[in-house]
């Protein structure tokens, strides 16, 4: 199982920036993707941003242009840099490891971080 440690979180007036990350406890080799999710209170869960192992990245359209996901393979972190926050970008920001081994895949979450955006 891969342990994944998230912090950066915190309160910012909107339009500005916050820099979340994700820290996992091994380094992540084969096919493998980290992906950002975020959950507002009362509402579903959704997926903002994806890394996969070869450095391609996947965006949800609301973030896009604005949201920045990043790898730091050196020490086991993934980035999610957020700028021109908005309200509705506040959230619980959680990162997801997930892929396969030769014994099997594999789908870990961090216990999130708070995003809080004042207006």
């Amino acid at each position: 199982q891969v342990q994944l440690v998230e912090s950066g979180g915190g309160l910012v007036q909107a339009g500005g920036s916050l820099r979340l990350s994700c820290t996992a406890s091994v380094r992540l080799f084969g096919p493998h993707a980290i992906t950002w999710y975020r959950q507002a209170s009362g509402n579903q869960r959704e997926m903002v941003a994806t890394i996969f192992d070869d450095g391609r990245t996947n965006y949800v359209d609301s973030v896009r242009g604005r949201f920045t996901i990043s790898r730091n393979n050196t020490m086991n972190t993934v980035y999610l840099q957020m700028s021109r926050l908005k309200g509705e970008d506040e959230s619980v920001y959680t990162c997801n490891a997930s892929g396969s081994t030769d014994s099997g895949g594999y789908d870990d979450w961090g216990q999130g971080t708070q995003g809080t955006v004042s207006s």
